[in-house]
């Protein structure tokens, strides 16, 4: 004869650690240096997610440059369209993707953003800026590909 086993559910005891103190299961960083979050949009992707992926498809040649002249604000669309002329993450096989993003918040409505690119084994680093305008969009105001930086005619 079989025996069916069941077991109850005991209520777990209540923990009670002195003020101040955290669980050690649960490290949490401290409020102070925790890092803001860029906004979310209730629909949709955050702005750095969103921008780091249109500005690959532009560097890698997926699309042309003018598809970022509406998302782009001051000299951002002009060094854009120096850097895609070179084709600088045009690869042969493998398609470049987004590997990790991260991002600074030097002030309210501005964010300084990283990303990492990888395209098989290689690895690159791009780096922008976003503003948000009075109208609350964001646009990209500074891209640079790691590397030397080309000098700045004008």
């Amino acid at each position: 004869m079989n025996k069916v086993m069941t077991r109850t559910a005991q209520p777990r005891p209540t923990a009670t650690r002195p003020p101040g103190r955290r669980d050690s299961r649960r490290p949490a960083a401290p409020a102070s240096r925790r890092p803001l979050g860029p906004p979310a949009t209730p629909t949709g992707p955050r702005p750095t997610d969103l921008f780091a992926e249109r500005l690959l498809a532009v560097l890698s040649g997926r699309r042309p440059v003018h598809w970022m002249l509406r998302h782009t604000a001051g000299a951002a669309y002009d060094d854009l369209a120096r850097l895609a002329e070179h084709g600088p993450l045009r690869t042969r096989g493998t398609d470049p993707v987004v590997r990790d993003i991260g991002y600074f918040v030097p002030r309210t409505g501005a964010l300084e953003v990283f990303a990492r690119i990888a395209a098989g084994d290689q690895l690159r680093a791009m780096a922008f800026r976003l503003e948000q305008g009075p109208d609350l969009r964001w646009r990209c105001t500074a891209v640079e590909l790691g590397g030397p930086r080309p000098p700045r005619s004008g």
